[in-house]
């Protein structure tokens, strides 16, 4: 069973719009998921903004990879390098940790993370 970063069942992040690398609502990863999408994320504005200006546009939709396109305010399954870099900038969005991946854990610090937490 995946885990959270607290050593617990990982919790869904979302599921409408469905979520994950697995689009199944799960920040779960697996060794093909070169961005490793495991930090559950609440969206914000000023984030796809940012994430559009690195040349990430998370608002227009794909319909062939089932991506409906993120407006504020949906949770969103992120890549971890990404989440870092917009913290980075001052542009980072809360997150819900107890649906937040451990492997994030290898990237960023519990106490950094906690920073950004908000309640599912």
């Amino acid at each position: 069973m995946e885990q959270n970063i607290f050593g617990n069942p990982l919790l869904s992040c979302c599921t409408n719009p469905a979520t994950g690398y697995f689009r199944d609502g799960l920040c779960r990863t697996i060794s093909q998921d070169s961005g490793t999408h495991t930090v559950c994320a609440l969206v914000t504005q000023e984030f796809l903004d940012y994430s559009a200006s690195k040349g990430n546009n998370l608002m227009t939709p794909i319909p062939h990879w089932q991506f409906p396109g993120l407006k504020p305010g949906d949770k969103w399954c992120l890549c971890v390098s990404r989440w870092l870099e917009a913290e980075k900038a001052g542009k980072a969005p809360n997150i819900i940790l107890e649906a937040t991946h451990e492997k994030t854990l290898q990237y960023a610090s519990l106490e950094l993370l906690q920073k950004y937490a908000v309640s599912n």
